[in-house]
């Protein structure tokens, strides 16, 4: 267990344990995905990853959102992976009424990735899943509410999604580095 002894003078209490929560962790050892050398290194190796083409409109908001977080300053100079992606939203109807129609649903999402070598597709370097949840209600006889709702809800779990993605890419990224 690590222990820091600190003694913080500041007129914001929360601010003050902000700092002594990081500085605690910064004396067991910790440091941040992408601090440091190490963490500069990590998202030059993500900005390497082309993300393959996801079938379907989620498919391709997921895509958009990956290429969003993995490459940074834009489209990549060098590919060196490629991240296929098997995505898949289901929608269950939890809300009903007496004449079985449906008020509320839930969409839950999950990608199965993996991270195979531009040259070598037959040996993944790297495979997860990624997951999110999110609901919405189902307005009677609004149509142009519902695609609108449907279209952020999918937007939504894209964004979650993609945010697991990376994490788990710059993870295997920290921790394989000659890979």
């Amino acid at each position: 267990m690590c222990r820091t002894g600190l003694l913080i003078l500041s007129s914001s209490p929360k601010r003050a344990a902000a700092l002594v929560a990081l500085l605690a962790l910064a004396g067991c050892g910790f440091t941040p995905l992408y601090g440091g050398e190490a963490g500069q290194d990590t998202s030059a190796r993500l900005d390497q990853v082309k993300v393959s083409n996801i079938p379907e409109r989620p498919g391709q908001l997921l895509r958009l959102s990956l290429e969003s977080k993995l490459h940074v300053d834009g489209a990549p100079e060098t590919e060196l992976y490629a991240l296929n992606v098997r995505y898949s939203i289901v929608t269950s109807d939890i809300g009903m009424l007496q004449d079985s129609s449906t008020t509320y649903s839930r969409m839950q999402a999950t990608a199965n990735w993996s991270l195979v070598p531009i040259g070598d597709p037959s040996h993944p370097l790297a495979t997860g899943t990624a997951t999110g949840m999110d609901s919405m209600n189902i307005i009677d006889n609004q149509y142009f509410a519902q695609d609108m709702e449907t279209s952020t809800v999918d937007q939504q779990l894209a964004d979650m999604v993609a945010a697991q993605i990376t994490a788990q890419l710059a993870s295997w990224f920290r921790t394989h580095p000659n890979a």
